[in-house]
Parts: structure tokens; C-alpha cells; sequence
């Protein structure tokens, strides 16, 4: 037979009625007794930035090796021809840049996961990416160019890319094209609504 929560409330009640607080120092301070020692707090923020280094799922595996002077070019299915072509000839205002010169490609990829995501989420639709050529890299040419060839082709927000015009980098850089975030789907929605 079991009890109400009412019951066994009451019967609580009754077990405590003669028990009588501890005074003085012999309270625990709760604040300090749940206070995370040095070692605990290092232990989490190693866990965060591990769960943060998670999150990104770009490889630094395998990947198909680019020359320096090659033409970088990708769109998904369903972007139309005309806003491609308008991407490839940098006719689009670029709302955010990254550099990548001078930086390992552990770094690269760090970057441009980071760059990718905070632009979407910013709701950036236009960037470019510098990369360099990679002329002179050991111990291939074009390392981080080949992986930012790579990359950007795993990264979902981005819809299309195009190695830039010279006066943006020419074959050292790239233009990016990304989807709209969830926010200006939505203005976007309300804006055809009320035709």
C-alpha cells in the first residue's frame, strides 16, 4: 500500500518535530561547500573547449590536393545561374573577411569553422576568404587552399564559392556565398505574406 505525497509530508513532519537547528560554527557555509576547487574548474573549462573542438567536424584527413594557380569553384544544387555568376565576379559587397595567411592548418580549420558559423549566425551572406596560394608550402604547395577547397564544401550554411578577382586576391581568396539563418527565413516569410 503506498502514500500520497500529502501523507508522507505529514509523517516527515512528525519524525522532525522535536529536531532543532544547528547554531554557530557548526552550520556548513553551502556557498563555500559548493565553491569548485582550482583543479575542478581547470577540468572544466578543458571539457568546454574539448566540447567546443567537437562541435567542429571539419577533417584535416585525406584531401585532394589543388595547384596554386587553380580556380577554387563549387555551388550547391538549386542556386540559380545567374546569382552564381554574380558571386564569380564579385559583383556582391562582401559583408565579413578571414585571413588565413601565416596560420597552421590546425588553425585554419579552427577558423574557418568559427568564421563559417558566427557569419551564418550573424546573418552574413557574402564573405571572402583568404587563403593564399600556397606557393612555396612544404610539404605541398597549396595545402590550405586544397582543405579550403575541402572544407567549404562540408560546411552547410555555405551555398556556393568561387575563387575572387584579382583586385580581392584573385586565386589566393575566395568568395563565399551562405544560406539565410532562421531569422531572415522568417522576415523573409512575413515580407511575401503581406503581398
Amino acid at each position: 500500500m503506498s502514500r500520497s505525497d500529502d501523507e508522507e509530508f505529514e509523517l516527515f513532519r512528525q519524525e522532525m518535530t522535536d529536531v532543532t537547528p544547528l547554531a554557530g560554527e557548526e552550520v556548513a557555509d553551502i556557498k563555500q561547500a559548493f565553491e569548485p576547487t582550482l583543479a575542478q574548474k581547470e577540468r572544466r573549462r578543458a571539457a568546454e573547449a574539448e566540447e567546443a573542438e567537437n562541435e567542429n567536424f571539419l577533417s584535416t584527413e585525406y584531401v585532394d590536393l589543388v595547384e596554386p594557380e587553380d580556380v577554387i569553384e563549387f555551388h550547391r544544387d538549386g542556386v540559380q545561374a545567374g546569382v552564381y555568376k554574380r558571386l564569380k565576379q564579385g559583383r556582391y559587397s562582401m559583408e565579413a573577411s578571414l585571413n588565413l595567411h601565416h596560420h597552421t592548418l590546425v588553425e585554419a580549420r579552427t577558423a574557418l569553422f568559427n568564421f563559417v558559423k558566427d557569419c551564418h549566425g550573424a546573418g552574413v551572406r557574402t564573405a571572402l576568404i583568404i587563403h593564399g596560394m600556397g606557393k612555396h608550402t612544404k610539404p605541398h604547395p597549396a595545402l590550405i587552399k586544397s582543405y579550403v577547397n575541402k572544407w567549404l564544401r562540408e560546411l552547410e550554411p555555405v551555398l556556393a564559392f568561387h575563387s575572387a578577382q584579382r583586385p580581392h586576391g584573385g586565386r589566393g581568396a575566395a568568395y563565399i556565398m551562405m544560406k539565410k539563418n532562421a531569422e531572415q527565413k522568417q522576415k523573409n516569410r512575413e515580407k511575401h505574406a503581406k503581398r
